[in-house]
């Protein structure tokens, strides 16, 4: 009976604290923090007065159920360096990348240091810490939107504004 017990404990703990997992749990889970990350907040004062290079590395069908308006579509899978090299000449140039949460983005990040970009930043929690702050987003026809997509069911649990699309025509 102890055993018994002692597994359910076990289990219901396990369970309750993924459950409960923080978004700066998750981040630090999967990222290393290699690009230093700009909040929403700070990017949104950036977007309002800046000049800077926003790059949405989720793929294109997540792209075109919304994104943040100015963002331009890099992807994850077919990403290359050198195409973003022709469009952006100043290596010192800002540059924010996101994704759903900023773990892919990371890693684009990443790949943008080394092809020699020296101020790149991972937005911290991606287009569902900005939906959830109420910011602005925009579907493929320039149009604002709610909708966002989630890349999955999973992952939706994280964006608590907005509609969450798990999966488009384009899936």
């Amino acid at each position: 009976m102890t055993k018994i017990i002692i597994t359910i404990t076990f289990l219901f703990s396990v369970s309750y604290g993924f459950a409960q997992k923080t978004l700066e749990a998750l981040l630090n889970q999967y990222n290393t923090q290699s690009i230093p990350y700009i909040s929403v907040q700070e990017l949104r004062m950036l977007q309002l007065n800046s000049d800077i290079a926003i790059l949405d590395s989720r793929e294109q069908n997540e792209y075109e159920v919304s994104h943040i308006d100015g963002a331009t579509l890099i992807g994850f899978n077919k990403f290359s360096a050198d195409d973003i090299s022709e469009e952006i000449k100043d290596k010192d140039a800002p540059i924010i990348v996101y994704c759903s949460l900023g773990i892919r983005s990371e890693e684009i990040g990443e790949k943008l240091k080394k092809a020699g970009f020296t101020n790149v930043k991972n937005l911290y929690g991606g287009i569902f810490e900005w939906k959830n702050n109420d910011y602005p987003i925009v579907n493929n026809a320039s149009v604002e939107t709610d909708s966002v997509h989630t890349f999955s069911k999973g992952w939706s649990k994280w964006l608590n504004r907005g509609i969450k699309v798990y999966k488009t025509d384009n899936n």
